[in-house]
């Protein structure tokens, strides 16, 4: 087989699976422009013959989504704010004092991973409500996303300072540098893609993020999108056009940052990866 018939194979092998995995997305897109007849078709179709573009104003209106929407900000930009802010110092000591016990400890930490947010939701609710932390819910959301995001930061950010050179912070400390003034001005400006991409990654998550938002707020003037989104199921749901349309506005900011910063993200998850 020649090297241009394989790379022709591979090319349209991954247009297919783009395809398949985009389909959904452009489902939503195109159902949420079909009016109720057009959505219960048979065959249906692929494309709306009379778009309602006016359904996004009115979805925004009835269900208060700049009031949702800027809950979600609030949440996710909490999130990545405590979770840099801790973060970043553990992974850069987890990067420069190795050993076999701290590579065992990060797995196991890592490990944890693997628990569902449904498995951790209640002794977590628990202990927010001993301490009181449940009268103020956007903050106990925000330290609870924190706990669980952590580890997944701190492996992919250690990653990245692994990958800057320690001769570099020598020679700083040899100039006169601090340790300090050695991470602040030789280190972290070298490390800020890697840091930068693992907290978009982060945010995407917590704005989307909706088992501990459902559990602990109850206010809805307090809820975030992924909530009031859900407010939309019931036993006789059939709006499914003002559900898409929902869906389509909460879900293209996200993809708008994806795919404007896809080439920073792809290098900042494998800044770690050479040395």
């Amino acid at each position: 087989m020649s090297d241009t018939l394989r790379e022709r194979l591979v090319l349209g092998a991954a247009v297919v699976l783009a395809a398949i995995y985009l389909f959904p997305l452009y489902w939503m897109y195109v159902t949420a422009l079909k009016s109720g007849s057009a959505m219960f078709a048979s065959p249906p179709d692929f494309w709306p013959h009379d778009p309602q573009w006016q359904i996004y104003g009115e979805v925004w209106e009835s269900r208060s989504m700049g009031r949702y929407i800027w809950n979600s900000l609030v949440i996710a930009c909490g999130a990545v704010s405590v979770i840099a802010l801790l973060g970043t110092g553990c992974a850069y000591v987890l990067a420069r004092y190795r050993n076999v016990w701290i590579d065992v400890g990060l797995l196991l930490i890592l490990m944890l991973q693997v628990l569902p947010a449904s498995l951790m939701i209640t002794p977590i609710f628990v202990g927010f409500s001993q301490i009181g932390l449940l009268s103020y819910p956007r903050l106990a959301v925000v330290l609870a996303i924190a706990a669980k995001s952590m580890p997944f930061f701190i492996i992919l950010v250690r990653a990245t300072f692994m990958s800057v050179p320690q001769e570099l912070e020598e020679a700083a400390l040899v100039d006169g540098n601090s340790r300090i003034g050695a991470f602040f001005n030789i280190v972290l400006p070298l490390a800020k893609n890697g840091i930068l991409v693992s907290a978009i990654l982060i945010f995407m998550q917590a704005f989307g993020e909706f088992v501990y938002s459902k559990s602990m707020i109850q206010a809805v003037e307090l809820q975030p999108a992924s909530v009031g989104l859900n407010s939309f199921m019931g036993p006789n749901t059939n709006e499914w056009n003002k559900i898409m349309a929902y869906a389509t506005i909460y879900v293209t900011p996200i993809l708008a940052v994806f795919v404007l910063m896809q080439r920073r993200i792809v290098s900042g998850l494998t800044s770690g990866a050479l040395k």
